[in-house]
């Protein structure tokens, strides 16, 4: 019933209580989970997920805070991009909330590596998984510079994808909107401090949303403070569920159809081929 549209089972904390996580989800009926690449190095066990389950597929990109890692080129992602059962590149984008004694424009490096990704997305027509943090400005810029069409033989499709654990303005989930973004939204959406973003939530269309846990990370509320695991995806669907005064049952089903709306190439055939939808 529901999807877990983002998490991070190859962390250590995850990966070692694996089997366990994996019954949780059941129990909580979570059908399906994206399991998000953050580094280079870390993609074999992030790839390795998706290959041995079938409920679980894999992204490939390097998170814009890793500054000390295996740089990606654009041949980088397009070989691991095009393994079956690789639906989405990223997570990518900017993150200038821990500059330190570093300024914006120390980040070029940060900037021209989101550049990249996106025209991995681009060449691939997969996903973008955008991270975003105290960058906006700067994230949607470079969307709007590299995520048009391309020239009529450039062979490129326009950028599309999700901004993942949303907590941004509304005027940037609009221009997100705009762009052809969909919008994801985590457990904070449950936590006492987060009533600009519950608006938010109430604004987005509900075919333009998603949710996710970004697990092991910001565990809902009640379960806030633990380590947070894809079966505590529902608690998000139910602050969805009032927000929009629907049923959990149909967010569930609304966020899992616009997961399958947005990852449409993600299955793969006995041959290793990608096909149209998932199953």
């Amino acid at each position: 019933m529901f999807t877990d549209s983002h998490c991070h089972l190859s962390f250590p904390e995850l990966r070692a209580q694996l089997p366990d996580i994996l019954d949780a989800m059941s129990q909580a009926q979570v059908d399906r989970a994206l399991c998000i690449c953050t580094t280079l190095e870390e993609f074999e066990d992030v790839y390795s997920l998706a290959r041995d389950h079938d409920h679980l597929w894999s992204t490939v990109g390097v998170h814009p805070d890793s500054d000390e890692v295996q740089e990606p080129t654009l041949d980088d992602l397009l070989e691991r991009a095009a393994r079956p059962r690789v639906v989405g590149i990223g997570e990518t984008g900017l993150d200038y909330y821990r500059l330190g004694e570093r300024t914006v424009a120390d980040m070029a490096w940060q900037r021209e590596r989101f550049r990249v990704h996106i025209r991995a997305a681009r060449q691939t027509s997969l996903p973008l998984v955008i991270h975003t943090r105290s960058a906006s400005d700067d994230t949607l810029a470079i969307l709007r510079e590299e995520g048009g069409f391309a020239s009529a033989t450039g062979g490129t499709a326009p950028a599309t994808g999700v901004f993942h654990c949303f907590t941004e303005s509304m005027s940037v989930a609009r221009a997100a909107l705009d762009l052809g973004f969909f919008i994801s939204f985590s457990g904070i959406l449950t936590f006492r401090t987060a009533a600009d973003l519950r608006e938010v939530a109430a604004y987005v269309p509900l075919d333009r949303a998603l949710i996710e846990t970004d697990s092991p990370y910001l565990a809902p509320v009640p379960y806030r403070g633990k380590t947070n695991t894809p079966a505590y995806v529902p608690w998000v669907a139910r602050q969805l569920a009032e927000l929009k005064g629907l049923s959990v049952e149909a967010v569930a089903e609304a966020t899992s159809r616009n997961f399958e709306r947005l990852f449409d190439q993600v299955t793969a055939d006995s041959t290793g081929q990608k096909t149209s939808s998932i199953t």
